[in-house]
């Protein structure tokens, strides 16, 4: 057997960040409070003794400002206020007061990237071209054959770039036309979220999910993106954007530059700064997180990936042996297919979560994960994602955006009101208090295992070594008093503990019922992963 990898331990930049647990909360599904069907501040309010009983650090809820809701939400029209459709400032500031009553931390979703075409800077910039606001975003001339500047493409299909029949510039646009990307190399822009921080600061938010953190600097002579692949006939507007390698467009070398800049503003308020992050490569990742920018950084990778037990473990053990501390690891978000419908169950999911609770960093759920909640099934009529309303495609995100199911009842009782997402409603076994009453549902599994991260805290603070299990599908990792195995393979898997006496603390297939010692080699069975413990950490 090869020798271990050793991953040093190092401290998180925020002591509160370190042991924690995230969540995600889906804003608008999550719990509405008033019957109108869009869930709301009050409704999250409401609901917080659910995840203070769940074991849950931190909150981190998706964008609820005013917006005219093109990309639900992520669309910003005002950064400093709250949509009437999801409550008031005044619930805000309630909302933050009450989860630090909880001993919890909450962080608010930052959309930098783009705004929304209602934001009063791009309405000025529309207005009149010679306004200052025209420089906060990406205006150009069109290409010498009159079309867009150059071959971008919209994650949403199709280009980039929309005309401004007043001036005959085009816009650019990652994104929606409706979500025109801002200049990040305009100083005055950067002026602008240094204060929105601020506004937010002080209000005592513990920090930001910063949206699209690899997107903000584009090159500056925007070039054409070369293409890597051919796309395929019928292909949706994903795969389309991903046929080409976005060398100008995304992850710019100097993007980190400002990650440094805000983390001189979240400092002094002790706040956390987390990247949602597009970037696949570990190096390239791990810039930023690098000493004075961000504090975290998810690696989405796992949440777009069918099962597939080699490429998992490589992915999540090969980035965590170049950044352990400074990942949020999450197999799913609100723009994932559900993992129990990609990877073809809940065994494999709790499996590959299990992993991730060895590796460091801060997970995260998203709501409804710990019930091991399928896709939710929306008739093709119900669909409001605009990546399948504005283009012939089923690539669309409503499956993962349904409404929580809190029970059975009338619309699983998310609203008394007609819900703003229709779909089937879950059976009971689908629901918190479904599971809640069984003991052995996914709800109190997912439990035990956030537990186990307290109880057991060498799981994140401890001296990572990785072990040579002689097969892709299955990673071993010791922290200290812990030694966790992910069997992600379909065969059983012999594996060599460290010496000593060990017990199961956590079993991601069924519960740790036999506690008696074990030493030597350990048979672990197919698709599932195994905490033990030793004998003084029991």
């Amino acid at each position: 057997m090869s020798s271990p990898l050793i991953v040093p331990k190092t401290q998180s930049k925020k002591q509160w960040l370190d042991g924690a647990v995230g969540y995600e909360i889906y804003v608008r599904s999550f719990a509405d409070s008033t019957g109108d069907g869009t869930g709301d501040l009050n409704g999250v309010t409401d609901r917080l003794d659910y995840l203070k009983w769940l074991g849950i650090d931190i909150v981190w809820l998706t964008p609820f400002y005013p917006s005219p809701g093109h990309d639900h939400g992520y669309d910003v029209s005002n950064y400093r206020d709250v949509d009437p459709s999801h409550g008031t400032l005044a619930d805000a500031e309630r909302l933050i007061e009450r989860v630090h009553e909880l001993d919890l931390r909450i962080i608010f979703d930052i959309v930098p990237n783009h705004t929304s075409s209602e934001h009063e800077w791009f309405k000025a910039a529309i207005a009149d071209p010679t306004s200052p606001e025209r420089d906060f975003y990406l205006f150009r001339d069109p290409a010498p054959n009159g079309g867009p500047p150059n071959n971008w493409l919209s994650h949403f299909g199709p280009t980039a770039w929309t005309r401004d029949e007043r001036s005959g510039q085009y816009w650019c646009h990652l994104f929606l036309p409706e979500q025109p990307d801002l200049n990040w190399r305009n100083p005055a822009v950067r002026d602008e979220f240094d204060d929105i921080y601020r506004f937010w600061f002080e209000r005592g938010v513990d920090g930001f999910r910063i949206d699209v953190a690899h997107g903000l600097l584009k090159h500056p002579e925007l070039p054409d993106l070369p293409q890597i692949k051919d796309i395929a006939p019928g292909a949706g507007p994903m795969e389309t954007f991903f046929s080409f390698d976005h060398i100008y467009d995304l992850d710019q070398d100097d993007n980190v530059e400002i990650f440094e800049r805000w983390q001189d503003i979240a400092a002094p308020f002790d706040a956390c700064l987390l990247a949602e992050s597009g970037v696949e490569d570990h190096e390239r990742l791990a810039r930023y997180v690098q000493p004075g920018a961000l504090d975290l950084t998810f690696f989405l990778k796992p949440g777009w990936m069918k099962w597939n037990p080699d490429k998992l473990v490589a992915e999540l053990v090969g980035l965590a042996k170049v950044e352990p501390h400074g990942i949020a690891w999450v197999i799913s978000n609100h723009d994932n297919a559900r993992p129990v419908s990609r990877f073809g169950n809940s065994d494999r999911a709790l499996a590959v979560t299990t992993l991730m609770w060895a590796l460091g960093g801060v997970p995260f759920l998203y709501q409804g994960e710990e019930l091991a909640s399928p896709n939710g099934l929306i008739a093709p009529g119900d669909r409001h994602d605009p990546i399948s309303t504005r283009n012939e495609t089923d690539e669309g995100r409503d499956v993962c955006r349904t409404p929580m199911a809190w029970t059975d009842a009338f619309q699983n009782g998310f609203t008394t009101g007609s819900p703003w997402l229709r779909s089937e409603p879950r059976p009971v076994q689908f629901t918190v208090e479904g599971q809640t009453a069984d003991p052995r549902s996914p709800l109190h599994r997912y439990r035990s295992l956030i537990e186990l991260r307290k109880t057991h805290p060498d799981l994140w603070q401890a001296e990572l070594v990785f072990s040579d299990t002689g097969r892709p599908d299955v990673a071993a990792a010791r922290r200290g008093t812990t030694f966790t195995i992910a069997n992600l393979g379909s065969e059983p898997a012999s594996v060599d503990l460290p010496e000593g006496s060990w017990h199961i603390v956590f079993a991601s297939r069924v519960p740790a019922s036999d506690t008696s010692p074990v030493t030597g080699t350990v048979t672990v069975p197919a698709e599932t992963s195994v905490v033990f413990a030793t004998a003084a950490d029991t």
